[in-house]
């Protein structure tokens, strides 16, 4: 349990956009940042993140919170890890009590694997520095890779013990149920014996964006032609190979602060260019690369450079990475290192200046690139020139943007010596051919297609007896304006007018609790009820306490109220000369009417409930009572709606 005062110290520590930019690339507009949603995919940045409410909010799916939220949402952590993660972030000290192996097994099965992982982390280090075997075996290899021990520690290099069982017995020991260790794939069950999948390897741990380890690479160092050279974990339910990126963890914020990511090949590579100096760096280590992966460094850079050992078969191999990065909008570049050099190679046996001069000066547009490497093949054969012409244009044509693709044809022309008419004509016949397979689908995907560019914030359905828009009316007011003052007119003991000052909050609740009147939606009487609470005791609750609230309902529907998709630009007035009134400004008049129109709404549906009653009802005496009733609802709901400056024909 981590107490509330150190509960509140996080909160109030943590600032919303850079808890938020260690996962999204943020990029300023007006008082606001924006980006990309990391929840669901888009093209068009509909997300918001508001330093000054602390808050963050996607137009486009819904998603909305404080930097809590967003760890939970994102990390799909519980609160308390959440509140860990960002106190680890700020180096806020939590007094925390070490889990027995009885409260492990009680996590549910993720938070299990998670456990399950990070023990394994410990063994493979405890391994690694304090063993005979580790040190002569594993330590000696990372040290011949000229790794510093910082290196090591920062990366959390290990080593797996050459022995069957080394591992899975010192887990199981340690309260480790044996399902756990087969799901995460540190443990192999044949025939039910259970062996370590890592013996007599060194040990990469694969960490997810907040640095919690999913999964493991390890490397055999004997020569065994019957074993595999380097061996993965399994897919689990907190590791999936095609969204992981070897280094993504350590390599973010400098993605960010560079604009530009390197993607390379192996754990290697990406520890060597790191310690170089060079760390924003990251590899697609045990899978080609996918979607899912080219998106996640989308959130911080629209740049990759990809860097190669300039291996032929492996150069034909990266065209389709490279197809891939287009279609998604972004800006790909390849460095081709010297033969017989790889990053890894290149960046121990060079200064980092070097490396970094390397790096920049051959860096090669994918047209140079990808025509660099064809054109070796055409040999001056006319057929195969037009197959690498028709090969280029068709990667063209997968880029977005269309001045983006021009400007790629009249380079391409350059090149080839083509006119750039001709290219221009290959790109519109395989574009006419794209739209036309496009065309093809049924209305249904056509609408699922649109709807990943153009995503509309989700319409709340209001029935028309229903009291949800006027109820969550009230509840946005409160949220946004509950501390500021209203006057109303008064006298003085004299008789001589005044004005009496009241907190918007005290007003609405008094005035509600008066009629005794409450909200159906439970979430918005949820919220009413605090503010009950804090006015009893002579105090308003100010926003934070709501967004910051514990529970994520409560939190997720304030951060909605509170945040707009509109921003008034600063120079408005002073361009278009037109004076925008706020609803600040005229506020007196926007609380009134939101509890009136609350009132209006309760007393409809009083009306309506008579008027079913009036049908079933039988007894004449019943009857007369209910037209009185009737009447008397009728007419306050007309003084109401007076007030309201409504006209009422019936």
């Amino acid at each position: 349990m981590i107490p509330k005062d150190t509960i509140q110290t996080i909160i109030e520590t943590a600032r919303v956009e850079e808890v938020v930019g260690e996962f999204v690339h943020l990029r300023k507009r007006g008082v606001n940042y924006i980006g990309l949603c990391p929840f669901h995919n888009e093209k068009t940045p509909s997300f918001t993140v508001s330093p000054a409410k602390g808050i963050y909010k996607c137009f486009g799916c819904g998603k909305a919170g404080n930097s809590v939220n967003f760890v939970m949402e994102h990390e799909h952590y519980s609160y308390p890890e959440a509140l860990k993660f960002i106190a680890k972030k700020y180096n806020i000290e939590i007094e925390e009590e070490e889990q027995t192996p009885e409260q492990i097994q009680q996590l549910n099965e993720k938070e299990s694997l998670y456990a399950v992982n990070e023990f394994a982390r410990k063994f493979f280090t405890e391994q690694l520095i304090n063993t005979e075997e580790g040190k002569s075996i594993g330590l000696t290899y990372y040290k011949e890779r000229d790794f510093t021990e910082k290196t090591i520690e920062e990366f959390q290099l290990g080593y797996s013990p050459d022995r069957w069982d080394a591992f899975t017995k010192e887990a199981k020991e340690n309260g480790y149920q044996a399902e756990f260790l087969i799901k995460t794939g540190l443990t192999i069950n044949k025939d039910g014996k259970h062996y370590d999948r890592f013996r007599a390897r060194i040990i990469f741990p694969i960490h997810n964006l907040s640095g919690r380890v999913i999964g493991f690479g390890g490397r055999i160092l004997k020569k065994d032609d019957k074993k595999p050279k380097y061996v993965n974990s399994p897919e689990s339910d907190i590791y999936n190979k095609s969204k992981a990126l070897y280094g993504i963890y350590f390599a973010k914020s400098e993605i960010i602060k560079k604009d530009n990511c390197f993607l390379v090949e192996g754990y290697t590579d990406v520890i060597s260019l790191y310690q170089t100096g060079i760390k924003n760096v990251v590899a697609s280590s045990g899978t080609s690369l996918t979607t899912d992966q080219i998106r996640l460094i989308k959130r911080y850079t629209p740049n990759i450079t990809i860097l190669y050992d300039g291996d032929a078969a492996g150069l034909k191999a990266s065209f389709r990475g490279i197809d891939m990065i287009l279609e998604q909008g972004m800006n790909v570049k390849v460095v081709l290192f010297p033969e017989g050099e790889d990053p890894d190679s290149y960046a121990r046996s060079h200064r980092t200046s070097e490396v970094e001069d390397y790096v920049t000066s051959q860096a090669k547009d994918f047209i140079r690139f990808k025509t660099s490497v064809l054109l070796e093949e055409t040999q001056n054969d006319p057929v195969k020139k037009a197959g690498l012409i028709k090969e280029i244009v068709q990667t063209i044509s997968l880029i977005p943007d269309g001045i983006t693709r021009s400007l790629y044809v009249k380079e391409c022309s350059s090149l080839l010596e083509m006119a750039e008419q001709t290219l221009m004509n290959e790109l519109n016949k395989r574009l006419r051919e794209k739209f036309k397979k496009k065309s093809q689908f049924s209305p249904p995907e056509m609408e699922q297609e649109n709807l990943q560019e153009f995503h509309a914030e989700k319409q709340i359905e209001i029935d028309i007896n229903d009291t949800e828009y006027q109820e969550r009316d009230i509840v946005r007011i409160l949220l946004n304006y509950g501390q500021q003052e209203i006057a109303f007119k008064d006298e003085d003991e004299n008789g001589h007018p005044i004005e009496v000052p009241v907190e918007v909050a005290k007003f609405i609740i008094n005035d509600i609790r008066r009629d005794s009147l409450s909200f159906k939606n439970p979430v918005f009487q949820k919220i009413f009820d605090e503010y009950v609470e804090y006015i009893d005791r002579d105090e308003i609750p100010d926003e934070n306490h709501f967004k910051n609230h514990e529970d994520t309902e409560i939190s997720t529907l304030s951060v909605n109220m509170l945040l707009s998709p509109y921003e008034l630009s600063e120079n408005w007035q002073k361009i278009v000369k037109i004076e925008v009134v706020t609803e600040v400004q005229q506020l007196k008049k926007a609380v009134v009417n939101s509890v009136l129109s609350f009132k209006a709404k309760m007393i409809e549906e009083l009306i309506f409930e008579n008027q079913q009653k009036l049908k079933k009802t039988e007894s004449e005496e019943d009857v007369m009572l209910l037209l009185k009733e009737q009447q008397d609802l009728k007419q306050i709901g007309r003084i109401i709606n007076k007030e309201l400056g409504r006209v009422v024909t019936k």
